[in-house]
């Protein structure tokens, strides 16, 4: 048996007035997921424990199979596993998101967040940026590290977790005061990212970006605090050798820890424009190489839905749908038996630009499903499934096991 997952991150929505009232899962045009849908099972998830903060961290950890109520550690180490930055038990990963504010002639504390990932700045630009911050900032406790695009790495050598931090995707369009680092040393944290303005407003790389009519990258962001995780390995829980293919290091690092091996495709971003049929060709390849799982994960329709761009994130469901599926699909046939799971790990509504924890629509379709039920694959329809998993990680296992 041959199991293979297809994360769409953030794709679940709410109804829109400019869709007639449907989510973007409802009125993209995705003739595959309907068919998972038509043909096999359709249910909700909820995979954010109460209590919990919606983040891609928590969500990923439950749809792999893992309570993150026993194993969540922060976002942070787990990009740093990925990145190969090596944690000591007492040191703490921050990531450091590369932002846009206003450039307006105001104290820092009064700017307003614009774009969490600075036009989702490409990853040889930010390289430039971090640098820089790094030649600046750094000390013998503190170091920054380079990740891809807007997503990087402050690594605190015995530091602690006290801290009232902000996802820069949960504030755009708002005044920073009131998100600005908080509790016992917080004012090293924000007098680092008060410096950086200092730093890049004026970087030859975000001068270049605005004459390409690019929003600067001028400020660096702190949040998603944590120390190094440990969990069992997904052979151990489940007797399945796996992969992971994503272009997020949060993600690539959820796979190491997991003990899954790690595959990059060319021309994946971790943003709206990336390797769709790449990475589907990728998880068939790693099947054929002996792989008994393989999960991918395709960032765009989060990304999408952080920067309230209805139109795109369609577009990128459709091209999940068209350039992901449309290979996926004829392409296990070769295997004797498998099974396919679609879903999101957590809605991204495009009227708050931000996670939210309302359950998620999943389908699973086995070789040789035949149901031909009159339904397509949306948040309404799963919401009328009888086919529910309040507690997110024992989906898996139903997907597994059955």
């Amino acid at each position: 048996m041959k199991y293979l997952v297809l994360l769409g991150d953030g794709m679940a929505d709410y109804k829109c007035a400019e869709l007639d009232d449907k989510t973007p899962l409802q009125y993209a045009k995705t003739p595959n997921m309907d068919y998972i849908a038509a043909n096999g099972e359709i249910g909700l998830v909820w995979t954010i424990p109460e209590g919990f903060p919606p983040g891609s961290d928590v969500a990923n950890l439950s749809v792999m199979g893992y309570d993150p109520q026993k194993y969540y550690s922060g976002r942070s180490p787990l990009e740093a596993l990925s990145m190969g930055v090596d944690l000591g038990e007492n040191d703490v990963s921050f990531r450091c998101n590369l932002v846009t504010l206003t450039d307006e002639p105001v104290e820092y504390e009064q700017k307003t967040i614009i774009d969490h990932s600075s036009d989702e700045i490409t990853t040889e630009e930010a390289k430039e940026l971090i640098s820089a911050i790094n030649n600046h900032l750094s000390d013998e406790q503190r170091q920054f590290f380079a990740g891809i695009s807007y997503r990087h790495l402050l690594v605190w050598k015995n530091g602690h977790l006290n801290f009232d931090l902000t996802p820069p995707h949960d504030i755009p369009g708002k005044c920073i005061a009131d998100y600005l680092p908080k509790g016992p040393d917080s004012q090293i944290l924000s007098g680092m990212m008060k410096q950086s303005y200092d730093i890049l407003s004026n970087h030859p790389v975000n001068q270049d970006r605005r004459k390409r009519n690019l929003k600067p990258a001028n400020s660096i962001w702190f949040w998603g605090e944590g120390k190094r995780p440990t969990m069992p390995k997904f052979y151990d829980k489940y007797r399945l050798k796996g992969s992971v293919i994503s272009a997020v290091d949060l993600i690539m690092g959820l796979g190491k820890c997991a003990g899954m091996d790690v595959v990059t495709v060319e021309g994946a971003t971790g943003g709206t424009h990336t390797n769709f049929r790449g990475k589907a060709l990728a998880a068939l390849e790693e099947l054929r190489k002996g792989k008994d799982f393989v999960y991918i994960h395709v960032e765009a329709p989060d990304e999408a839905g952080h920067r309230g761009e209805l139109n795109t994130k369609v577009k990128t469901i459709e091209e999940l749908d068209e350039k992901m599926l449309s290979i996926l699909l004829p392409g296990l046939e070769e295997f004797e038996d498998y099974k396919i799971m679609v879903l999101p790990d957590h809605p991204t509504p495009l009227t708050v630009r931000t996670h939210t924890t309302d359950p998620v629509p999943f389908a699973i379709l086995r070789k040789g499903m035949k149901y031909q039920k009159n339904i397509t694959y949306s948040e309404e329809n799963a919401a009328k499934s009888n086919l529910k998993f309040r507690v997110g990680h024992e989906l898996m296992n139903y997907f597994i096991k059955g």
